[in-house]
């Protein structure tokens, strides 16, 4: 890359993470520039310094997406037409966008993030080595909790969660999680992992792991207050991947966290 500002376009630019990515943005006007605001109906925000437009115009450097899976697949297409490289914050994706991700990322560089929380991705690294040097001893239960509104359950941060300490143990995390319980015969199984939703009020986003074992109890938890923290995390994502070769990438490459 040269110089110049990174040209940056935001999908879900109407959104609450899309404004506040925006705001930053331009507070740093040596770094970024904006150049396409995208959301599902073109139209004038007087909030937004320029039109809102539906689709990813040619020559832009970085795409950032929080929007949703659907919109996610259409930019995509949109990022591999125009050799546009994206940062990737929509939750709810399934295998089969991963599949398209991974087509997408032998064209493109792609970043793609559950949560974009420089915090969240420290707090990755740590449970995984908790979790692994711990040892099957240590019960394990992982409790989220956002907003009132949020769609979908659990928290693709809770599952990135689950997925490190899996990963770090040898679990499957198909046949490791309990999504909540219920019944007359809860009994915990060992080498299961606890997941548990909480949506209530405006909570951002807490997201707490539990060790327990006989006579004591491990808990390491992190609370965005607010979404700047998010917001802030894309940013540093966008400029980290502008101008990378084609590939998929992650925060933790952003954070130069080792991948052992």
């Amino acid at each position: 890359m040269t110089n110049k500002p990174i040209t940056l376009a935001i999908c879900g630019a109407l959104g609450r993470m899309g404004a506040r990515i925006s705001d930053l943005a331009q507070q740093s006007p040596e770094t970024f520039t904006i150049v396409a605001a995208i959301d599902r109906v073109a139209s004038n925000d007087s909030k937004m310094e320029r039109s809102v437009v539906s689709d990813l115009p040619p020559g832009v450097n970085v795409l950032i997406d929080f929007s949703a899976p659907a919109a996610t697949r259409a930019m995509i297409t949109s990022c591999v037409k125009h050799k546009t490289a994206m940062v990737i914050g929509t939750t709810g994706l399934t295998a089969s966008d991963h599949v398209i991700i991974d087509d997408a990322a032998k064209t493109i560089p792609i970043l793609q993030a559950t949560n974009t929380s420089l915090g969240v991705n420290v707090l990755l690294a740590i449970v995984a080595q908790t979790a692994q040097q711990l040892g099957s001893a240590y019960d394990i239960e992982i409790v989220e909790a956002h907003h009132n509104q949020k769609k979908d359950s659990p928290s693709g941060t809770a599952l990135s969660l689950a997925d490190a300490i899996c990963q770090a143990t040898g679990r499957n995390i198909d046949q490791a999680l309990v999504h909540g319980r219920h019944g007359a015969d809860t009994l915990r199984r060992a080498g299961t992992i606890g997941m548990h939703a909480v949506r209530m009020g405006d909570v951002v986003g807490e997201h707490t792991v539990y060790f327990a074992t006989s006579g004591e109890r491990i808990e390491v938890k992190h609370t965005a207050t607010n979404r700047d923290t998010f917001a802030r995390g894309a940013l540093r994502a966008a400029e980290y991947i502008a101008g990378k070769a084609p590939g998929r990438y992650t925060m933790r490459d952003v954070l130069g966290l080792s991948k052992n």
